[in-house]
């Protein structure tokens, strides 16, 4: 049935244009910083754009250091490298989330140990977490899914008691909180996303936020192929070296100039997808109710970033029906992550320690409705109409 429903745009019926599930929004001064990077013959990493973006997330969000990544994988990379990870330690993190999360602390040696999500936000359900510690517990990765926190302060709590590190996987919350705190500062080490999926983008990117001065000088290390280039290039070391495991994990400075200008524009794009996400609840929250529909329902003291709008279905059939019905009128929707425990790699090599039936039942129901900063009025209300007229 998947199958079917990744049809190419040339089998759908003649008609209107396809409404695309993301679309990259691009603001205008984006393109004028891109010709400023080369006009200045400064492309590699660490370039001026670099530095400013890095400053402004420093300065936003009061962290010691803001390292710009070549993509939100490679920032949870570096933290899996900074917390010297061993086979065999172990990593609680939601089986309900992206690949990446994972990956980053498997390569080290690390065991995921899947943990179910809370049926309200789909984040992780702290809860469960005093079931899943073992002795060779390391830490804690959390991710905001949508851009609704997780419930940060008791997750904060446990770790301390416990002395676990905490990672915050934000590639949907760039500028989110959770009561009054930004998203990304609350761990020790906090991730963010700029993949053109994302609400801010640069087409690949992504920023390690570091929350503690002591790691700084490493995560600037592993960054930088493991060398002590920056501190050389400071005068505080007189030679430039290898000194510790890293990676090649410096963005390009002429995606940092497209992301100065997406940053420089983060007020109108978080306006934009703020009252988009706001009609959609509006208008559906009646709909939903009649037919056993679920919206999402943020806790008020998460000022979340509308990275999302879901809707999870009374079944799974009613989900393929859903998602059928509009690809006939030319609009894309579709379903999220299937449960990391559940896939053939989770399965076959770190299965699940308890069960997961919320994941599993809300990765079965749920569809995503097309959602992007410069997303239409009259493309939004062709959306909807479309909505009203499913029969489920």
């Amino acid at each position: 049935m998947e199958a079917l429903l990744e049809q190419s745009s040339s089998q759908l019926a003649a008609g209107q244009p396809i409404l695309p599930l993301h679309r990259p929004t691009v603001y205008g001064p984006e393109m004028r910083y891109i010709s400023e990077a080369i006009r200045v013959r400064k492309l590699a990493g660490d370039g001026p754009f670099t530095r400013l973006c890095e400053r402004l997330f420093e300065e936003a969000f009061a962290c010691p250091r803001a390292l710009l990544t070549t993509s939100c994988t490679h920032a949870m990379e570096i933290a899996g490298l900074i917390f010297e990870l061993q086979a065999g330690d172990e990593v609680i993190l939601p089986t309900f989330t992206f690949v990446s999360t994972a990956n980053a602390f498997a390569l080290r040696g690390a065991r995921p140990v899947f943990c179910d999500i809370r049926a309200d936000t789909l984040n992780l359900d702290e809860r469960l977490l005093p079931h899943l510690l073992s002795s060779r517990t390391k830490g804690i990765v959390v991710v905001h899914y949508g851009g609704v926190a997780c419930e940060m302060d008791p997750i904060m709590e446990f770790a301390s008691q416990h002395g676990l590190w905490v990672l915050e996987d934000n590639a949907h919350g760039a500028f989110g909180k959770y009561r009054g705190r930004w998203l990304g500062t609350i761990g020790l080490l906090g991730a963010l996303s700029f993949h053109e999926t994302k609400n801010l983008q640069c087409g690949e990117g992504g920023a390690l936020i570091v929350n503690s001065s002591l790691l700084e000088a490493d995560a600037e290390e592993i960054r930088d192929k493991g060398t002590n280039r920056g501190a050389w290039q400071r005068g505080k070391v007189d030679k430039y070296e290898w000194v510790s495991l890293g990676s090649s994990y410096v963005i390009s400075d002429i995606l940092a100039a497209f992301l100065w200008g997406q940053l420089e524009c983060r007020h109108v794009a978080a306006r934009n997808r703020r009252l988009l996400w706001t009609r959609y609840c509006e208008a559906l929250k009646p709909w939903g109710k009649g037919l056993g529909v679920g919206l999402p329902n943020p806790p008020a003291h998460c000022e979340h970033t509308h990275h999302i709008f879901f809707l999870v279905m009374p079944t799974r059939a009613a989900r393929y029906q859903f998602i059928s019905h509009l690809q006939k009128d030319r609009i894309t929707a579709a379903f999220h992550f299937l449960p990391l425990h559940d896939s053939p790699m989770g399965k076959t090599t770190w299965p699940a320690t308890l069960p997961c039936p919320v994941a599993e039942s809300i990765s079965q129901r749920l569809v995503r409705l097309p959602l992007y900063n410069d997303m239409t009025t009259e493309e939004q209300e062709r959306i909807l109409e479309s909505v009203f007229a499913v029969e489920l």
